[in-house]
């Protein structure tokens, strides 16, 4: 059997310190993230999804209607998408002068933008995920529910999410949601990521 498996974090577990703690991350990446990948892989053994990457996966579970696949494998897309959307503070440069044209034709500057995808992330009534997206070129933020992962639409091109699941900030923030997302998006976001993932 052909098994999904855990990406290797682009830092080390104590690299977003600290905002999001080394033992934050033990337990995020090493218990929440590992456990999706252990429980797909118990879902597609000896299925039609056994072999395929995660997005056909994600594509597959929706067409069948097959929520326990849909939800675990969405989660591994969405963490890995996540780790690789934070830098360590002062690593994550700034929007290409493309990504930033963008942005200001979209949002009018790059503080509103911060200022748009922050209140996403605090806005999000329980858990879920805020993302900053290309929808067929032009910039949009939307934040999504549990699981529920923008790759699904049509067009739609990720460029940064900010997790906001409880067991991404409870240990570290407790209740104060509103300032870790503060904390990520002043210090943490990989503009360079992003403007990579843009220009594609």
């Amino acid at each position: 059997m052909q098994e999904i498996t855990l990406a290797p974090l682009p830092y080390p577990q104590d690299a977003l310190e600290p905002t999001i703690s080394a033992k934050t991350v033990s337990f995020h990446y090493g218990k929440h993230h590992a456990g999706y990948i252990k429980a797909l892989n118990g879902l597609i053994g000896g299925t039609n999804y056994e072999g395929k990457s995660l997005e056909s996966i994600i594509r597959d579970a929706i067409e069948h209607r097959d929520t326990p696949a849909f939800n675990n494998a969405a989660q591994i897309w969405n963490h890995d998408f996540y780790w690789n959307s934070l830098a360590p503070a002062g690593k994550g440069g700034n929007p290409s002068p493309e990504l930033l044209a963008a942005i200001n034709t979209s949002f009018g500057s790059f503080d509103s933008c911060k200022a748009a995808l922050s209140e996403a992330a605090v806005k999000r009534f329980g858990s879920g995920w805020a993302w900053l997206v290309s929808d067929n070129g032009k910039l949009a933020v939307e934040s999504t529910a549990n699981a529920d992962t923008p790759i699904v639409r049509s067009g739609v091109k990720p460029l940064l999410v900010i997790d906001v699941w409880e067991h991404a900030y409870y240990i570290d923030w407790q209740n104060l949601r509103a300032a870790y997302v503060k904390a990520i998006v002043d210090k943490h976001l990989d503009w360079n990521a992003a403007s990579r993932r843009f220009a594609r």
